[in-house]
């Protein structure tokens, strides 16, 4: 590792430099772990599910506190319709989210076990290209043709 401050070279991470004394962080450790879908799916499920309950709480207690009283004030009964169509929109939510993991799991590609059942090259693979015998293409050719046009 080199140091980004003076360069000088061999330094090792999580230490400080011995030329300049800089700190020397380790940038393998603070690269972030990207998430699997079916984990950002299952967390935003969970939090979608939860709101829904909680909204539709805090609406069976509006309504047994104030509404079934009949003495509300005004404004209960907006936060009341607010609340019922929050637990609403949460339960078309977690319903979509339910059906886009479903797609995601059909979509998925087989694993390396499934495979070994269905065969080496897969059910909706193409088979390997016969390549014996066959020169890749030159780069410069039919390249030059134009050239005798502007030379001489």
């Amino acid at each position: 590792m080199f140091c980004p401050k003076c360069g000088n070279p061999e330094q090792v991470p999580e230490t400080y430099c011995r030329s300049c004394g800089v700190f020397l962080p380790d940038l393998d450790k603070l690269k972030k772990r990207e998430a699997p879908l079916e984990e950002h799916i299952k967390i935003n499920s969970f939090f979608t599910f939860s709101t829904a309950v909680v909204s539709l709480a805090l609406a069976a207690a509006l309504f047994v506190v104030f509404i079934s009283k009949g003495a509300a004030p005004l404004v209960i009964y907006p936060v009341f319709g607010f609340l019922i169509a929050i637990t609403a929109w949460q339960v078309q939510t977690y319903v979509r989210m339910r059906l886009l993991k479903g797609q995601i799991e059909r979509l998925r590609p087989p694993s390396s076990s499934e495979f070994d059942e269905i065969g080496k090259s897969g059910p909706d693979l193409l088979p390997e290209a016969a390549l014996e015998g066959k020169k890749p293409a030159s780069v410069t050719e039919r390249t030059t043709r134009g050239l005798s046009k502007f030379s001489g």
